[in-house]
């Protein structure tokens, strides 16, 4: 066409420099410029045509006065600024200007040479602008004058110019990310590469040049434009350098095959890599490449003996690589065996080395680990850490750098961790077992010279990132199961103690304490003694949080303890100072020992006025080593006398000891020292009371508690004096204020002490000075912020207002500790209301009202963190004052909740607040207080009741806490069979009932949580987490768990207890039907489905205390749940329930066979229910004496069933007529000789049937179903069977199952001595889950995974795979089609008649995958539609997109008429031809009709023809897409064949130029 257009315009005119000024004149449009293009290119084809000189000064006029103005117009606009042209018709504008340049300078013969000229020019203004901000536009134009003129250049005399050129290209593309780099790489540096062997050896150096992985993406886009030059095939004409001997060259191709963020990246490194096999198979020559580093393997080599199996190497590698696009696990997973075979053809067995480098495996690790698909990611990983299972690998750097480097990064992702399918719930998660090994694998292979900086970097590593829990966790595992070796230094040490502070970000306690307890065993395994100090070791231990971790008594304070025995003298010398400056010895004794003396001294600038509050981790850092090494010496002779352990603790802590005796009696000790001393006292106590602790048959404990006692008296003295010398003070100087903390700390310390050991308390009550004292405290009093004049410069922070709130917050708190231990020492004194006169002895103790109304102020000024012992007042104030001052409980009431439902449940102190706060809202007399007067406060706590279950939802836990306590303090009154026991348990029955059915639907990574502390909880004592932090129970599961055995305990013969049970079984069965009601129809393990469950589950825990009168009333409820279309796991719970009914009371039989007789409509989805109940007549009929009625009115009502046309109501009809029929010949009932031949022919027919479809399997299948062939309903009726056996058999997801350990494991409830029925005594737990229903599951499981290798898998077809793929934003869609290899058709496919965004998504993708030019549709807005992207799959990035409205058809139709198009309908009609028998044109154009109403009737006459695919069934309709794709392929088919015939090929264009007639 360009050509007859050519010649058109040449003939018309005979001077062609007048064509060329008239097209250089106006508007530059893409038309216009093109046409000059082609105009200059045939001038160029045949030479001079008008004159030579005059042609060449034309062509320079055109180049300079035009094209290279044109050029600079289109680049060089603002940065930033809009781009008003469309961006297709200004790439067509210059591509075609650039085109046009070229033939320019071809034209141009005289000097001086225009191509020189203008890159002289154009390199000038490269150098000026370059990737400068703002002026991008002037290099992109000089980029593209270069590409233009650059193959013009002379390689000979324009050498120097181009090395120029070349060098400010490289710098260009490899220093910028703008557009001008882009074009520098795509465009520029290709065209340079193509000229002579010395700008090509500038090119490639610069392309090699080590300066790291940037711009990887820029590289090998050159790289792969100049592939064929650096790759060259044999008997090359002019061969370039070598790449496959270049190391630096195989990264760069390595860093594209992991190249995560661009797809085409990927595939060039992917080219580059198969041109240089198929290069070197092609040579035959061998080849190598030098080592990267050291003397490893070469990262690429070739020798022609080894021919086969590089081959079939490289073969695998690049299949491999290739697959992982897919991205699709289905896909992918078959071609890992391949993968294994790459390490079998790259270690050498014989010398146990490696043959291929291993960083080739690791880019296709890499490219896994960093999927978006994280199912491929954590298939990858598990792929990766099973390597050392089957074969050992040698040791290479690499390889340690990669686990360090990606695979670590990969590790960090939580969901990774996840459970297997069928997985139990706490097994643990197969990653994290897989890693223990592989770590413990991998490092006992490591040489001894390697293992310690090994372990040092993946330690450190562990600190370069904020891990999540469950990461931090399993790698801590990991390091902990590494064999004892002397591996880690001081570095070492300080590493894991960094990896420590990491551990404290983790919101989960209990993972964030396990996660301290492996790191712990990480130190004491790999920690070589000789290289730390025991300074280090007691500052690496300060580190762990006692309260989580480090608790005295747990099996790892044991190792602990056992460790520093056995190193005791291995220890090496500090080399820094410690904090207290003492002199470092490797004795531990002596070390403790100078220690506490150390700690005890008072440096003298410390004894002037102006002091502070010591450090408090000082002093928890002396009473941590004390303890220790008190029981370190205690495990030296264990079977020695108190006496030893008495000396060794009293040599320890004489110090303290003399100084505390002194306190009551010596005005002059310094300051610091006596807050030392109350300090580590403090911290003795604290470290001694951690649970964990079994302080009953701690001598130490008990040591230190007689050490304490003897100095109480001295201890009290010295605090009155304290308080009351600082009372006379007026001026609030710091160094009293500081006074009077350190004493309130104390007294709140020994308070607490006190209050947990009874034994300390004195048996009198008679109010002494301490008590005296602190009951006539000012509550709420503040510490006074001291004068800045007081104020020296190195406590200036600690009493800035943000410190100094603290430490007033710490003092009021301190406060209310004392006040709860009076009142509970006191409670008795306390008064119902404040009208009562009395001595006043303890004023806040008689005085209630006014402490509570203190107690609400406290809770206004007191940061969360500090407000339990307020809490713990409450508890005791408000039962004495609900019924007289209402309101105020109220008020405290409400404030306590706004604290609770402020905190997060990631905090330790959310978990005791909120038992406090249980403990005085929900306390048993009020409780009864409140139901008993029926005022606000009753409506109150019903309030707070559901918002706490709500809360539940989203903070897990919270429901425990209540529900326990509540039951708990039910329980005793439970117990007893007085009138009117549980009326507080009446009042509040919502809370049982809530309880009973509680249970959430996690999402996926709360459900990763909770797996996972399951994990930890199951390791015991194990893991001494387990034992330091509470253990609350505090999974969904133990709500009900709580309420279960509650129930259990009730006495179904006590009149309270039964009607309360009664009154709960009815507001389940009311809750089961509006669950019913809210959705007729609901999923299996849905939430609706998982409430109903609980609802059944409960009614058969309740069932042995229901009597024949209560039964009377909820009977009708129950059958009528039967008729109800349930999920199968709640069908055997209704079954189950109406079975144990009619055996217990069989007066209820006639009502069953009233269900028989329901409506067909009603019974159609429901009878299969009462059915099964009727399997087990032999159960049923136990009780009854005479049974013939009973088995007459069964067999009745069964053989009508029996001839149904559902399948499967015949089969439950069969199943029950077979049971019925068994129990008939074993009483010998004879009565029923007329129904012999009915019933036994029945059953012999089913017996025999001859395999029809599944008939025979599924009568096998549904007799061997559990539930009729091995459940019991008497024998199986426990616990077990209804919470854990059912649920597990019948399909339920894992979070429904209740292991019966569970039941035991919770405590706080106690287990009913005189119930027997926790455990199934039948073989019911022994079966597995299946359905008669159902397909058998896992016959072929396996298969894949046991087939050592796939024959044959999975590979998409990648257009131009063997061209250079090139990535040009701005090639319209043709070009981009063309350079990519593909080839496009002549058919235009209209489907703006459809509707459907699948449809039309679909079509899109078929015209993209058969090569259409243009699809047709209604709206281009209809591409942004998800459903559309989803079927397209991108399609529309590579098709051209054409948008005609529907009523814009008829013209456009005969628009494409008029260019020469067939118009094909794709319709039935009277006169549509047989797709079988039509031969498309080349021109074809497609119109497709609508999803309903097919093609108009306006529009088939536009048509030229109709065709129809021909049909074989009886439905004479295909979907719109079917339909469409047939034909396309069918026309695709056509025109494949048609292109090997010679008669057939495509005939030139003929058409005139439109642009004559314009210029005329």
């Amino acid at each position: 066409m360009e050509w007859v257009l050519a010649e058109a315009l040449l003939a018309q005119s005979r001077d062609p420099r007048v064509l060329l000024r008239t097209l250089c004149r106006g508007e530059a449009s893409a038309e216009r410029v093109e046409t000059l293009r082609f105009l200059l290119q045939r001038l160029e084809d045949e030479g001079v045509r008008g004159g030579g000189d005059a042609l060449s000064e034309a062509a320079r006029e055109v180049a300079a006065g035009y094209l290279v103005p044109l050029l600079r117009g289109l680049r060089a606009r603002p940065a930033g600024a809009p781009d008003t042209a469309a961006p297709q018709a200004r790439g067509r504008v210059l591509r075609a200007a650039g085109a046009a340049l070229r033939s320019c300078a071809r034209l141009v013969v005289g000097p001086p040479p225009l191509a020189a000229a203008l890159a002289e020019e154009a390199l000038r203004d490269l150098l000026a602008t370059g990737p400068t901000p703002g002026l991008e536009g002037g290099a992109e134009a000089a980029v593209e004058v270069l590409a233009a003129v650059g193959p013009c250049l002379r390689s000979r005399e324009d050498g120097p110019l181009l090395e120029r050129v070349a060098q400010a290209a490289l710098l260009l593309a490899l220093a910028g990310d703008g557009e001008a780099a882009a074009l520098a790489a795509g465009r520029l540096l290709p065209v340079l590469g193509q000229g002579g062997a010395a700008v090509l050896r500038a090119v490639w150096g610069g392309l090699v040049a080590p300066s790291g992985p940037d711009h990887v993406d820029l590289r090998l886009q050159v790289l792969s434009a100049l592939a064929e030059r650096l790759l060259p095939e044999p008997f090359a004409n002019e061969p370039g350098p070598d790449a496959r001997c270049c190391s630096q060259f195989w990264r760069t191709v390595q860093a594209g095959l992991g190249h995560t963020e661009d797809a085409l990246t990927r595939k060039r490194a992917r080219y580059l890599l198969q041109r240089a096999v198929e290069v070197s198979a092609e040579r035959g020559a061998d080849c190598t490449c030098g080592p990267w580093e050291g003397n490893g393997p070469s990262l690429f080599w070739w020798s022609e003996k080894k021919k086969d199996e590089l081959l079939k190497f490289w073969e695998n590698y690049i299949l491999i690589m290739e697959t992982l696009e897919g991205n699709q696990i289905h896909v992918i997973k078959p071609v890992l065996p391949k993968l294994n075979s790459l390490f079998g053809y790259a270690v050498s067995e014989e010398n146990a080395c490696w043959i291929f480098h291993p960083s080739w495996h690791m880019c296709i690790y890499k490219r896994m680990f960093e999927s978006e698909n994280k199912i491929l990611t954590k298939e990858g990983v598990i792929h990766f850490l099973e390597l050392y299972e089957t074969k050992v690998l040698p040791f290479s750097p690499e390889f340690s750098e990669f686990i360090i480097g990606p695979l670590m990064d990969a590790l960090s992702e939580s969901s990774l961790y996840s459970r297997s399918p069928g997985q139990l719930i706490g097994s643990g998660s197969p990653l994290g077992l897989k890693l223990q090994k592989f770590l413990v694998t991998y490092i006992s292979l490591l040489p001894e010279e390697i293992k310690s900086s090994f372990l040092l970097q993946f330690i450190q590593k562990m600190t370069s990132r904020h891990w999540c829990a469950v990461p931090i966790l399993f790698l801590s595992k990991a390091l902990a199961s590494v064999p004892r070796c002397k591996a880690l230094g001081l570095e070492g040490l300080l590493a894991l103690r960094d990896v420590l502070q990491c551990t404290m970000i983790t919101h989960q306690i209990l993972l964030r304490g396990a996660a301290q307890c492996y790191l712990l065993q990480t130190a004491l395994n790999l920690v070589d003694v000789e290289k730390v100090s025991l300074s280090d070791v007691s500052a690496f231990l300060m580190s762990l949080r006692q309260e989580e971790s480090l608790g005295r008594g747990t099996s790892l304070w044991t190792e602990l303890c056992d460790w520093l025995r056995v190193n005791e003298s291995c220890f090496g010398q500090s080399s820094t100072c410690t904090s207290f400056g003492l002199h470092e010895t490797s004795s531990l004794n002596a070390y403790v020992k100078n220690l506490v003396q150390e700690y005890m001294k008072a440096p003298a600038w410390e004894t002037e006025e102006k002091c502070g509050m010591p450090d408090w981790s000082e002093a928890r850092l002396v009473a941590l080593m004390v303890l220790l090494a008190v029981d370190v010496e205690g495990t030296k002779s264990p079977y020695s006398e108190k006496r030893i352990t008495q000396n060794v603790l009293r040599i320890f802590l004489d110090p303290l000891l003399d100084a505390l005796m002194k306190l009551g009696t010596n005005a002059y000790m310094p300051l610091l020292k006596t807050d030392r001393c109350l300090q580590l006292l403090l911290k003795l106590l604290h470290t001694c009371l951690f649970k964990g602790s079994s302080t009953q048959d701690d001598e130490v404990f008990t040591l230190l508690q007689n050490f304490v006692m003897s100095a109480t008296e001295s201890i009290s003295d010295f605090i009155l004096r304290r308080f009351t010398m600082n009372e006379l003070s007026s001026e609030p100087t710091l160094e009293k204020q500081i006074q009077r903390l350190v004493s309130m700390a104390a007294l709140a310390m020994v308070c607490e002490a006190t209050d947990q050991k009874p034994e300390l308390q004195l048996d009198f009550l008679d109010a002494g000075p301490m008590e005296r004292f602190l009951a006539s405290l000012q509550l709420n009093q503040t510490l006074q912020k001291p004068h800045p004049e007081e104020q020296s410069s190195f406590f200036e922070e600690s009493s800035s207002s943000q410190g100094w709130g603290k430490i007033a917050a710490q003092y009021i708190h301190d406060q209310w500790v004392c006040l709860s231990f009076l009142l509970k020492k006191y409670h008795a004194l306390i008064p119902v209301s404040e009208g009562e006169h009395l001595e006043l002895i303890l004023p806040a103790v008689q005085m209630p009202g006014r402490t509570l109304q203190s107690a609400l102020d406290a809770l206004t000024i007191l940061p969360s963190d500090q407000v339990l012992p307020v809490f713990c007042c409450m508890k005791i104030l408000v039962p004495k004052l609900l019924a007289s001052s209402e309101s105020l409980c109220i008020e405290a009431f409400d404030m306590a909740w706004k604290i609770i439902s402020s905190l997060s449940n990631t905090q330790l102190i959310f978990w005791s607040n909120l038992k406090a706060f249980v403990q005085f809202v929900f306390d048993t007399k009020v409780l009864t207080i409140a139901a008993k007067i029926k005022g606000q406060a009753y409506f109150k706590i019903k309030e707070i009741m559901y918002k706490m279950i709500e809360m539940s939802a989203v903070k897990t836990g919270v429901f425990n806490t209540l529900i326990s306590y509540c039951c708990q303090s039910w329980m005793v009154p439970a117990s007893s069979v007085s009138q009117g026991s549980l009326s507080s348990a009446n009042n509040y029955s919502e809370l049982v009932l809530e309880a009973c059915i509680f249970g959430t639907v996690f999402r996926r990574d709360q459900r990763l949580i909770q797996d996972v502390q399951t994990f930890i909880e199951n390791l015991g004592h194990d893991c001494a987490a387990n034992v330091v932090i509470e253990n609350t129970k505090r999974e969904d599961h133990y709500v009900r768990i709580c309420a279960v055995k509650f129930l259990c305990l009730l006495d179904g013969s006590n009149i309270s207890h039964k009607l309360f049970m009664e009154d709960l079984a009815i507001k389940l069965l009311d809750k089961d039907e509006v669950v019913s009601k809210s959705r007729t129809r609901y999923y299996v393990n849905s939430q609706q489905h998982r409430v109903k469950n609980r609802i059944w589950q409960i009614l058969l825990v309740l069932f042995p205390s229901f009597d024949q009168n209560f039964l009377n009333r909820i009977i009708d409820k129950i059958f009528q749940a039967g008729f109800i279309n349930n999920q199968a796991s709640i069908k055997y719970y209704i079954e189950w329930i109406i079975i144990l009914i009619l055996h217990k009371f069989p007066q209820f039989l006639p009502k069953f066979w009233d269900c028989f007789s329901y409506g067909e409509e009603n019974l159609k989805t429901s009878i299969c229910t009462f059915l099964s109940v009727l399997s087990h007549l032999d159960i049923i009929t136990q009780n009854i004496p005479e049974k013939k009625l009973t088995l007459k009115q069964a067999l009745s009502a069964v053989l009508q069933w029996c001839f149904h046309p559902n399948f499967s109501v015949r089969l439950y009809a069969l199943v029950a007529l077979k049971k019925i029929w068994s129990v008939c010949k074993m009483w010998h009932i004879e009565e029923f000789g007329a129904l012999t031949s009915i019933v036994e022919s029945s059953l012999n027919q089913v017996e025999n049937m001859h395999g029809v479809g599944n008939a025979k399997k599924n009568w096998q299948r549904i007799q061997d179903h559990f539930f009729f062939a091995t459940f019991h309903p008497l024998k199986d009726y426990c616990l077990e069977t209804i919470f854990y056996i059912l649920p597990r058999l019948s399909g339920l997801v894992e979070d429904e199952w209740i292991a019966i350990n569970k039941f035991t494991r919770f405590t706080d409830i106690p287990l009913d001595a005189g119930l027997q029925w926790y455990l199934s005594p039948t073989q019911l737990r022994e079966l597995k889950p299946g359905d008669w229903a159902q397909e058998d599951i896992g016959s072929n499981s396996g298969e894949a995974e046991n087939q050592p290798e796939w024959t044959d898998v999975q590979k998409k077809i990648t257009p131009g795979k063997n061209n250079v793929p090139d990535a040009d934003p701005e090639l319209v869609f043709p070009d981009r089609a063309a350079k990519l290899g593909k080839s496009m058709s002549r058919l235009i496919v209209v489907a703006s008649l459809i509707d459907k965004p699948t449809n039309l998504g679909g079509l899109c993708r078929t015209c993209e995958v058969f090569g259409a030019s243009a699809l047709v549709v209604s709206s281009l807005q209809s591409i942004n539609d998800r459903q559309f992207q989803h079927l397209s799959v991108s399609a529309e990035q590579w098709l051209p997109l054409v948008e005609v409205k529907p009523p814009q058809l008829t013209d456009y139709l005969q628009q494409k008429k008029s260019e020469g198009y067939t118009i094909i309908g794709v319709e039935q009609t009277a006169k549509s031809v047989d797709l079988t028998q039509y031969c498309f044109p080349e021109k074809s154009l497609l119109l497709l009709g609508n999803e309903r109403e097919g093609i108009p009737a306006n529009l088939i006459q536009q048509l030229d023809v109709c065709v129809e695919i021909p049909q074989q069934g009886i439905i004479r309709s295909l979907n719109v897409h079917v339909s469409g794709a047939l034909l396309i392929w069918e026309y695709t088919r056509q025109q494949l064949l048609r292109q090997g015939d010679p008669s057939h090929q495509v005939r030139a264009f003929s058409e005139t130029s439109y642009w004559f007639g314009q210029m005329k």
